[in-house]
């Protein structure tokens, strides 16, 4: 009998190769107004000073989950769970995000993704498949470079910015700041600046001094965090 000839992988295989770097089986603060799942993707090309997931940088880490584990818990939740955030590391960096995402919808989960923006064109395959984007904004665009340690690594996360509004898709975006990266005016024109782009929901968490990792956070004063607010129809102010 004559061989068969090769066939091309199947995509919805795409999902099993995500290198999952952790699992958070419920949190009522990652997907707004939604109980969800977080899958923690592996692997990111930026280096931001205050990261707080550096166990997930190295793409080529050793991985927590398969695919099949997620699969697995997410059947187990269906009708307790609403919705499954991928979060990382950076989850676009990950070819098998849109087929994990397609899976995730026909379970009947809600989709959201937090990503740092720094794959624009690759937004664009998923967007189609979200409920909800939570993008990072690192800062003013004059900033990113001494934050991520990455060039150009600002205008690729206004560029994301710029897709997802288009798209019509639910966005927050959330800055993590510090007076040590820079200051409060700056911190104002930032939000006056989200604002003229059409952000109308913007979280802010305040981050320990990268350069004094054990000196207390200073907050916003609630003055301060009313004007930053002001233009805003959703603002959160995270603790630290």
């Amino acid at each position: 009998m004559p061989a068969l000839p090769a066939t091309a992988e199947p995509a919805a295989r795409a999902a099993d190769a995500l290198r999952i770097g952790g699992l958070t089986p419920l949190t009522t603060i990652d997907f707004p107004g939604r109980l969800a799942a977080v899958v923690f993707c592996q692997g990111c090309p930026w280096r931001c000073t205050y990261c707080h997931n550096t166990e997930l940088l190295d793409a080529a880490g050793p991985t927590a989950h398969t695919w099949a584990d997620v699969e697995h818990f997410l059947q187990s939740r269906r009708g307790l769970l609403d919705g499954v955030v991928f979060s990382g590391g950076e989850p676009t960096l990950q070819a098998g995000l849109p087929d994990a995402l397609a899976r995730v919808r026909a379970m009947g989960f809600a989709t959201g993704l937090h990503t740092a923006g720094m794959y624009p064109e690759r937004i664009d395959h998923v967007l189609g498949l979200l409920d909800w984007v939570g993008l990072d904004i690192k800062g003013p665009l004059h900033r990113y470079d001494a934050i991520t340690g990455v060039p150009g690594s600002g205008a690729k996360a206004w560029d994301t910015l710029q897709r997802v509004r288009a798209s019509g898709v639910a966005l927050e975006c959330r800055t993590t700041w510090h007076p040590g990266l820079y200051g409060e005016n700056e911190l104002r024109g930032l939000a006056h600046r989200l604002a003229d782009a059409g952000v109308t929901h913007w979280a802010l968490q305040p981050c320990r001094d990268p350069q004094r990792p054990h000196a207390a956070t200073p907050g916003l004063d609630r003055a301060h965090a009313a004007l930053l607010s002001e233009r805003f129809a959703g603002f959160t102010l995270r603790s630290a």
